[in-house]
């Protein structure tokens, strides 16, 4: 791509492209097509799996101007009391009908590369993205879970293979999307002939990519690929030093941007006391039994309960193991706003009760996000 075709996509992607609009800290919602959202808990809460709860979270999430309604993929639960995540959406067909429901926020499909051929990926991408008139995003995923996995041919591919898998992946789907002249592709895994795909997707040069991973495999990768890379949000520290490393590669080794996102469990309340009764709440009826099985497919266990194995428990149980927004409407703004300056783009919230908890934020907290100039 010449100098001149990067500033034309640039400029085009900022007029129409939510993810790249002018909002210093762009916003969106997480994980609410799966059963218990972020927490591992049965904390009371009115969401639920049904097709109208989805609707009234993605419009209201739209009527705010947040940018990106993000799913989980998931096809099965990690067990427990709460079975958690055991109940979900599968997100290519949830995108295309929370895209022909809403205007104006992104809405993307996350995809486990192992389980769908590309050039299915690639049509379906290019009709969701046409159904949103360019509101789509690609959430890519290498297929961590392995009893997943196993459910569709029994294997699961050693770590950085799977990121070899998915670069040859990605390199057909985007052949699909930009070039107009059937083509050829063979690699281990892949014999393609003559393969095309029309229309193209509305988004030039594609539909907005995403990745998230930390490893030396996941990084170079995304680096390399991707639009935006989703950091873990341990702290602050280390998202800003992850978000450094990652711009710095892409810049360096491959002569590109990349955008840095976060996600983050919000607790807020009119009173820090009420925040933080809400979070213990959560913990207090916690599933301490699929909160362990999730930390034991990520190679998290522990022989003795110590400290800091139950404080990174806590954490998956309340909110998949982020760091927690919590506090007042002041707080959470201050803490969003370090957030931006440690270098975020963006952050996905999930909530206990999204629909419910969405109304709060709408009056406490996005008027404190635009006189902080995260929103305008």
């Amino acid at each position: 791509m010449t100098k001149a075709e990067e500033i034309a996509r640039d400029e085009w992607r900022r007029a129409n492209v939510p993810l790249y609009n002018d909002q210093k800290l762009k916003l969106g919602v997480f994980s609410i097509n799966c059963s218990n959202g972020v927490n591992i808990s049965h904390a009371p809460t009115t969401h639920k799996i049904t097709w109208e709860h989805q609707l009234e979270i993605a419009r209201r999430a739209d009527a705010m101007g947040f940018e990106l309604l993000l799913p989980v993929a998931r096809w099965r639960g990690f067990g427990g009391t709460t079975d958690f995540n055991g109940c979900s959406f599968e997100t290519y067909t949830w995108a295309a009908g929370l895209a022909q429901a809403t205007k104006n926020i992104m809405v993307a499909a996350t995809s486990h590369v192992p389980t769908i051929h590309p050039i299915v990926a690639a049509k379906q991408a290019t009709t969701i993205d046409h159904i949103s008139n360019g509101r789509f995003a690609l959430n890519l995923v290498m297929g961590w879970f392995t009893p997943e996995m196993q459910m569709f041919d029994g294997t699961q591919r050693p770590h950085d293979d799977r990121y070899r898998y998915g670069a040859e992946w990605l390199a057909i789907v985007k052949r699909l999307w930009t070039e107009e002249a059937p083509f050829d592709f063979d690699s281990a895994d892949f014999h393609v002939r003559q393969a095309q795909a029309h229309p193209k997707p509305i988004q030039k040069p594609h539909p907005v990519l995403i990745n998230a991973g930390h490893s030396p495999a996941a990084t170079e990768f995304s680096a390399r690929e991707v639009d935006f890379s989703f950091v873990g949000n341990d702290s602050l520290d280390s998202v800003r030093a992850v978000a450094k490393r990652m711009r710095d590669k892409a810049r360096s080794e491959h002569g590109r941007d990349i955008g840095i996102c976060t996600s983050a469990l919000v607790v807020c309340r009119e009173t820090e006391a009420e925040a933080r009764a809400a979070y213990r709440s959560i913990l207090e009826h916690g599933d301490r039994v699929a909160a362990d099985n999730l930390m034991r497919v990520l190679g998290i266990e522990s022989q003795s309960f110590n400290e800091r194995i139950e404080k990174y428990r806590e954490r998956v149980v309340a909110g998949w193991g982020t760091n927690p927004v919590l506090g007042t409407p002041e707080q959470v703004t201050e803490q969003l706003a370090q957030m931006s300056a440690a270098g975020v783009d963006g952050v996905v919230f999930g909530f206990l009760d999204y629909n419910e908890e969405l109304k709060y934020f709408e009056t406490a907290v996005m008027p404190l996000l635009r006189q902080a100039g995260l929103r305008t």
